[in-house]
């Protein structure tokens, strides 16, 4: 701009640079948000212009552009992925790093023919570089006056402030924390140090779960056939030897239907002997006597049978043992189905532990891993054994609990009382200490994420 005044003009002249040291020293005390603002609406008091865009290099920081005129840009509009594109092509120029007019010729075809559409005809390219040549950004103006030559040596050296603003709000996000805490840096050290050591720390793997005292292959005593239970011959947990009448089924029916059958046979006999001597002097008799003794035989068929079924309602132990049953006034008048358990006969010194392990709780356990009994009655004396056997699949325990059952066999010469139950732990393998302590979140993150 021609003054014809020489003092005027140098009073303007003092005038742009003052405020081109004031918008310098604005722009290295802003925060990044305020910086961004500054850049692309501020420098307008310095330099004319319509529209600006600050596009800011992926190699430094990703950031959307920042456009003039607006506090958050529409990243969706087309204006602003047109202009996107247009940055992104200039950029990836070889005359990026370096001040430079841009044209609607300089562009792809397609960006080309939307040009007069978004940006005023005349714009300038003004790179935001540091030392050795770092793109840090850009600065893209749009006017409709041409761009002098004064103009752009004040944009050049405005954009090595704004490079050293941007750059150094990158490096402070980098490394923030430890510029904020410089003392503390050699303890924090030693700490995480100590930290990670502890994390890999080996530890064994553990899992507590309810547990019983249980026999080892009882003999299950059984009903017969479908009845009612009369009788409880012995106490709970009281020895028995094998063939000592443990259980007594109702009888009335039994021995109605064997009386009736009876009954039933005597009569096909005497049927039959009169026949036999009927059969002498008449032929249709003797016709008879084949069907009469087939009678018979069936008759005594169903006497053996009931006479059968009498013997087995007095339910015998099939072995020697102990009997293991609840209460005997629970089982007392109870009907009872063919095939059901009404209490086993087994070994008190033939026994081993039976865990219940929560599906949530399970670990990775092998045959022979250690485990640990502590009882209801003694916590204080633990008892000792091996793992023998771990369930393929979880079922569901009384309390309603999908679990796996484990069993363990104990130490010799240990014979703990059949029922007994307390709390086993198992141990497994070892695993660093971190692993164990954040089985369950990452169990919880893996059903959350489907992996």
């Amino acid at each position: 701009m021609n003054h014809p005044n020489p003092g005027q003009a140098l009073n303007y002249q003092l005038l742009r640079l003052g405020a081109l040291l004031q918008l310098e020293q604005r722009a290295r005390a802003a925060s990044r948000n305020e910086l961004e603002f500054l850049i692309v609406n501020e420098t307008a008091g310095i330099v004319a212009y319509q529209q600006a865009a600050l596009w800011q290099n992926p190699a430094t920081g990703t950031a959307p552009l920042v456009l003039s005129g607006v506090a958050a840009p529409d990243e969706g509009g087309p204006y602003y992925r047109w202009l996107d594109r247009v940055v992104a092509a200039i950029a990836r120029g070889e005359h990026a790093r370096e001040s430079h007019l841009v044209s609607a010729a300089d562009l792809p075809e397609a960006l080309a023919r939307e040009w007069p559409e978004w940006f005023p005809a005349q714009a300038l390219w003004c790179p935001l570089t540091w030392r050795d040549g770092v793109l840090v950004g850009s600065l893209l103006l749009g006017r409709t006056d041409p761009w002098n030559d004064g103009e752009r040596q004040l944009l050049d050296a405005l954009a090595g402030t704004y490079a050293q603003s941007l750059l150094l709000h990158q490096r402070i996000r980098e490394t923030g924390f430890w510029r904020r805490l410089p003392t503390k840096r050699g303890p924090l050290g030693i700490a995480a140090a100590l930290l990670l050591l502890v994390a890999l720390l080996p530890v064994r793997e553990s899992v507590l779960a309810p547990a019983e005292i249980a026999p080892i292959d009882p003999a299950p005593v059984r009903a017969p056939f479908d009845g009612v239970v009369g009788a409880l011959q012995v106490a709970p947990n009281q020895p028995v030897h094998a063939g000592q009448a443990l259980v007594s089924l109702e009888r009335t029916q039994l021995q109605t239907r064997y009386a009736v059958t009876q009954k039933a046979l005597d009569m096909a006999r005497e049927e039959y002997s009169d026949t036999s001597q009927q059969a002498m002097s008449d032929d249709k008799a003797k016709a008879r006597l084949a069907m009469l003794s087939s009678k018979v035989d069936q008759e005594q068929a169903e006497l053996a049978y009931d006479r059968d079924m009498l013997d087995r309602a007095e339910i015998t132990a099939p072995s020697d043992g102990i009997a293991v049953f609840d209460d005997s006034s629970e089982w007392i008048g109870k009907p009872v189905a063919l095939g059901e358990r009404i209490m086993m006969v087994a070994s008190p010194t033939h026994t081993q532990l039976q865990i219940e392990v929560p599906e949530a709780s399970v670990v990775s356990f092998e045959p022979g891993s250690e485990v640990v009994f502590f009882s209801n009655l003694s916590p204080d004396q633990p008892l000792y054994g091996r793992l023998v056997f771990a369930s393929y699949a979880s079922t569901a325990t009384a309390d309603g609990v999908m679990s796996y059952a484990f069993r363990a066999a104990l130490d010799p010469g240990v014979t703990p009382r059949l029922g007994l139950k307390g709390t086993a732990k198992i141990y497994g393998p070892r695993k660093a200490l971190v692993l164990w302590l954040l089985r369950r979140p990452i169990a919880v993150v893996r059903e959350w994420l489907s992996i």
